[in-house]
């Protein structure tokens, strides 16, 4: 355990009182709190300058990089928290899974799951392995201070369509042709990811994270008579493995309209919404007993300020009545995005929601 945690497994003493937290426990806040996914990226014309000539895999294993990249948006934006830079595959590509970030495209695998035997490729992650990642958060917990940082992971599933998949996929035909024809096979795979995402949000916890955020990017891909059975057991799993240290567990998907209340059954303390269903809508879903974070839809950032005061103020209007609120973006910031107009979004939600 961290030097900065308490004994009896809660957040960071130092950030344990701040606006993220507080929300993500549903309890008061001064100020509903804002952080962006991707808010560490390609829309920062600071971290297009220090990644320039660094391949993506490689600026995720350079702690002082990561410290850095990680940082970027916190001093920008002046958000309520950082989001540890990495990729979802950094786990897996940790523990030899020959796979690469192709510019354009996205994480590639050279040798697919399609089999028993491809499952060799899935050894168990260890400390060792991503030694960067404790070193990076230990920098960042030293810079950060009362700002909390959330670490990440991919969730299961999602692992699983890459490595399933060989690469990105609209359809997922490979994904689910495994899944519906060698369940077995499917639970045996999903369980291994499991346990190395588990190690490696463990990792992350221990070192200093003051939350995870568990990103299910595909899962909206799916019914949910097929998420129930096939995927969440592996997710309830990841959220069991990290429930003892105390930090909030996040769980976000894109198109998981259907899926809300399975994913907070899943084991998350807060439940991520994309800008495809109303938050007050999402909270009937979900049920009660689980904070909600999002919604506004990433475009409206394209349009003028005026535009986007309005959609965010429709936002925060649907999250009047929740339990706790985080407000995010319904998915990440896009490459395009003035910076700008990110700093003046969240100065108007911290202005309009002061108490």
């Amino acid at each position: 355990m961290s030097a900065n945690q308490s004994p009896a497994g809660q957040q960071p003493t130092a950030t344990y009182e701040s606006a993220f937290l507080k929300a993500c426990r549903r309890e008061p806040v001064p100020h509903t709190p804002v952080w962006f996914m991707r808010q560490a990226g390609r829309s920062l014309p600071e971290y297009l300058k220090v990644r320039e000539g660094i391949p993506m895999l490689e600026s995720c294993e350079r702690p002082e990089l990561v410290a850095e990249i990680t940082l970027q948006p916190v001093r920008r934006h002046h958000v309520d928290a950082a989001i540890y830079y990495s990729d979802i595959v950094v786990p897996l590509k940790a523990i030899g899974v020959d796979l690469d970030i192709k510019p354009g495209v996205g994480p590639v695998v050279q040798n697919p799951i399609r089999t028993r035997a491809d499952l060799a490729q899935l050894r168990d992650l260890t400390p060792e392995d991503v030694w960067y990642v404790t070193e990076a958060i230990g920098l960042l917990t030293a810079e950060l201070g009362e700002i909390p940082l959330i670490g990440f992971a991919g969730a299961p599933f999602t692992l699983a369509s890459y490595l399933v998949e060989g690469g990105p996929s609209k359809n997922h035909e490979h994904t689910k042709a495994l899944m519906y024809s060698d369940p077995q096979l499917w639970a045996d795979l999903l369980d291994r990811l499991a346990e190395i995402t588990s190690a490696f949000l463990k990792v992350q916890i221990e070192a200093g994270a003051s939350a995870v955020q568990l990103f299910d990017s595909w899962v909206g891909a799916l019914a949910p008579a097929d998420y129930r059975r096939s995927v969440m057991p592996a997710s309830a799993k990841v959220f069991d493995a990290v429930a003892s240290y105390g930090v909030p567990r996040i769980h976000f998907g894109v198109g998981t309209g259907e899926l809300l209340r399975l994913m907070g059954e899943a084991g998350a303390d807060v439940v991520g919404v994309d800008w495809r269903v109303p938050l007050d809508e999402a909270a009937r879903r979900v049920g009660p007993g689980k904070a909600l974070q999002g919604n506004l839809d990433p475009a409206i950032l394209f349009a003028s300020t005026d535009a986007v005061e309005a959609k965010t103020r429709e936002v925060l209007d649907a999250a009047a009545g929740l339990e706790g609120h985080v407000f995010n973006l319904g998915h990440g910031v896009m490459p395009s995005m003035d910076p700008d107009a990110l700093s003046r979004l969240v100065e108007y939600v911290h202005t309009q929601t002061a108490r």
